[in-house]
């Protein structure tokens, strides 16, 4: 069934974020109501069409307990990417957690680079220029950009 498991044993609180282009670390909490030897295992898929994948390089709380994972070399399709976490228990069914998400989403975008500013002395005004930040995007050219002048 969809459901087994103890109720309130299933992961909360997951989160994915991808950074420095292709990395990604993925987090959560335990189940308010998971037993204290429960650990839980990560899987995910990028695509329909690729294989599932275990996570290679766990985080472990104090208690030797898997509460976070990071993937290196991450690819982003156009394709939401299906996550999995699941878990055992000696003395209990866990419950699963399971989402699809998007993971151009949840990028964080590095800062522009080359910013430079050219203020000459007549002028009012000043041109201030950058090139789009590396990112897995294949458009960058789609990236909106907010200057904030914090000294005049």
């Amino acid at each position: 069934p969809v459901f087994a498991g103890m109720k309130g044993s299933a992961i909360e609180n997951f989160s994915c974020v991808i950074y420095n282009i292709f990395l990604m670390n993925c987090t959560w909490q335990a189940g308010r109501d998971a037993p204290a030897d429960t650990q839980y295992f990560l899987y995910w898929q990028e695509s329909r069409d690729e294989e599932e994948m275990e996570c290679e390089l766990y985080i472990k709380d104090e208690n030797f307990r898997n509460m976070g994972c990071i993937f290196q070399n991450v690819s982003k399709g156009d394709e939401k990417a299906y996550f999995l976490v699941n878990g055992s228990s000696k003395g209990s069914l866990i419950q699963f957690y399971d989402e699809y998400i998007d993971l151009y989403k949840i990028e964080v975008l590095p800062a522009p680079l080359n910013v430079t500013a050219d203020c000459t002395r007549g002028s009012a005004g000043c041109i201030i220029t950058w090139r789009p930040p590396l990112t897995s995007h294949e458009d960058a050219g789609c990236l909106q950009y907010e200057i904030s002048i914090q000294n005049k």
